[in-house]
């Protein structure tokens, strides 16, 4: 069981629930919940994270990244392929199963809640395929993970409650987006050297790092305007503010960014990082259902 834990990334399919979890409320929010549906598409969600992680585990691998990568509890793989304990081919065939698992489910939502879902869903699964084998080689790949990862699945569970995209669900997406975006981001930079040996073209070996960690900075204080911008403009519910919270993790993101020749700095930075990721994204949910519950 270990060794399969370790190729899906146990320790990242959090992400999956908070997305789910944002989604569903935004939904609530907007007086659609069917508790069903809720956990059938978290479940879509966590066979897409699952199939999407373990299919970059065998391009890094079959590639020779996996081989010169320095592993951190945050980038370099699981090192399952590496060390035997799973052969690239039980790889490959998880992440295209979990894939093709998700199909029924896909078929399912779309029948009874609107084709309106299937362009979602067919865009999520392109960039699930082609992210590791080409777009990773194209320049600025963050944007597709941040798309089909962040925005697109919060937006796919709001439409599985509702049946309709509004403007309103598509902002409060947008901080989703961004925040996935900057976890690829962040965790690409001790994968440099590595990533540049098989071509890839990711932003911190584009741009460089100094100015990959200002993009980073720069994107990270996008996400809290963003929701201060919605709530201000009347499209996010004023307690979906509590996503302010994590502003302190995001400080100490930002600043250990900037030391990226530093392991003993970065790494807490990557860690604080993956909180602001985490928490923001509950933190909003909660702000929706509170605001439902008590009005504002």
């Amino acid at each position: 069981m270990k060794k399969w834990l370790m190729v899906i990334r146990a320790p990242f399919l959090p992400l999956s629930v908070a997305l789910a979890f944002l989604g569903t409320c935004i939904a609530w929010y907007y007086g659609a919940f069917h508790l069903g549906h809720a956990l059938l598409a978290g479940f879509g969600l966590l066979l897409a994270h699952i199939s999407v992680d373990v299919l970059n585990e065998y391009f890094d691998y079959r590639s020779g990244v996996d081989l010169r990568t320095q592993r951190t509890p945050f980038s370099g793989g699981s090192g399952a392929l590496p060390q035997g304990l799973v052969t690239p081919r039980q790889a490959l065939w998880l992440g295209f199963g979990t894939l093709v698992a998700i199909v029924p489910i896909g078929i399912y939502f779309t029948l009874t809640k609107g084709w309106a879902l299937a362009p979602l869903l067919v865009v999520a699964a392109i960039l699930i395929v082609f992210y590791t084998p080409f777009i990773l080689k194209m320049g600025w790949p963050e944007w597709a993970p941040g798309v089909g990862m962040g925005s697109l699945p919060v937006l796919g569970a709001f439409f599985i409650q509702t049946g309709e995209y509004t403007l309103p669900a598509v902002i409060a997406a947008i901080p989703s987006g961004i925040l996935v975006h900057n976890l690829l981001l962040l965790n690409e930079f001790p994968d440099v050297e590595a990533d540049a040996s098989a071509n890839r073209r990711t932003l911190p070996i584009v741009a460089g790092k100094r100015k990959a960690s200002l993009f980073y900075s720069a994107m990270t204080v996008l996400v809290y305007l963003w929701i201060i911008g919605g709530v201000i403009a009347c499209k996010m519910p004023a307690f979906s503010l509590l996503g302010l919270l994590t502003l302190p993790m995001a400080a100490r993101a930002i600043l250990g960014s900037m030391k990226y020749d530093d392991a003993s700095k970065f790494m807490p930075a990557m860690a604080s990082n993956v909180q602001v990721v985490l928490i923001t994204q509950f933190l909003m949910g909660i702000g929706y259902i509170l605001a439902r519950i008590v009005g504002g």
